[in-house]
């Protein structure tokens, strides 16, 4: 919900995060969440085991770059090279909402990466 790194926290302060979020997301969209990234990639085996019991699948990206500076936007042909020439099969591609970079490029990144022959699924469509 607030983006803290999680293994600082205690269970209940891991349990608050997670189901505020899911809560938010529920009454806004009517979706329920199954699967969690860890914010900034940080877990250890105290948030795994909490996030399990509470129903969720951990799942990590194979794919990031530096784009969640709100004051440090990376140049948008120079974001969109480096996304592109690091696609891979079975890609978790981490971007963030806050970018301005992404949001001017996301569509011509989608439009490549499928004429490039990628197809984009949702992590229950993936084959594991």
């Amino acid at each position: 919900m607030n983006h803290k790194s999680m293994p600082s926290l205690t269970e209940e302060e891991i349990k608050k995060e997670v189901m505020d979020l899911h809560q938010s997301v529920y009454e806004k969209f009517g979706y329920e969440m199954k699967y969690i990234r860890p914010p900034k990639g940080e877990f250890s085996e105290k948030t795994l085991q909490v996030t399990n019991t509470l129903g969720y699948e951990n799942v990590m990206w194979s794919f990031a770059y530096e784009d969640w500076n709100e004051e440090k936007q990376p140049d948008e042909e120079k974001a969109k090279n480096k996304i592109l020439n690091n696609l891979h099969n079975g890609e978790i591609m981490l971007l963030h909402g806050n970018s301005k970079t992404n949001m001017n490029i996301l569509d011509g990144v989608i439009k490549e990466a499928k004429n490039m022959g990628y197809v984009f699924k949702s992590l229950d469509e993936f084959e594991r």
